[in-house]
């Protein structure tokens, strides 16, 4: 190998080295569950379509970022919440700023499907949820 391919390759290797450094002076991350303040969902479906539904939740701060929406599937209901990614930090404001979200949906087998947005609890620690029931249609 020439010795300028093998210096560029060993600085390459230095550089990628250092880019795995676990102790990159960056802040924690968590992730948190927001609730859902709204959902757009359309008042039916049509069998083996596929819909963009949307969502609205409140990003508490600026070190809340989106990440992914949490879904999950048991028969004809699906469970909807929101994922952020949370930055700990000082430098964080509050923002309280309505955000929107949305996902792909389609409808398939089932004659109706109930979506249960996740709203938070109650004073009780009871999950809350907006509950929305849309019919299939051939």
């Amino acid at each position: 190998m020439n010795l300028i391919v093998k210096k560029i390759v060993v600085c390459l290797l230095f550089v990628l080295a250092m880019s795995c450094s676990t102790d990159d002076g960056m802040d924690p991350v968590s992730f948190v569950i927001l609730p859902v303040e709204n959902a757009i969902v359309p008042t039916e479906f049509e069998r083996n379509e596929t819909y963009d539904i949307y969502v609205e939740y409140l990003r508490p701060t600026s070190c809340h970022g989106f990440n992914d929406i949490y879904y999950m599937s048991e028969l004809n209901e699906r469970t909807i919440a929101v994922v952020a990614t949370k930055f700990e930090g000082n430098n964080c404001t509050r923002i309280d700023a309505l955000t929107e979200a949305s996902f792909r949906f389609k409808a398939t087998t089932e004659d109706s499907y109930i979506f249960k947005f996740w709203q938070g609890e109650d004073d009780n620690g009871e999950d809350q949820y907006m509950i929305v029931e849309v019919p299939v249609v051939d």
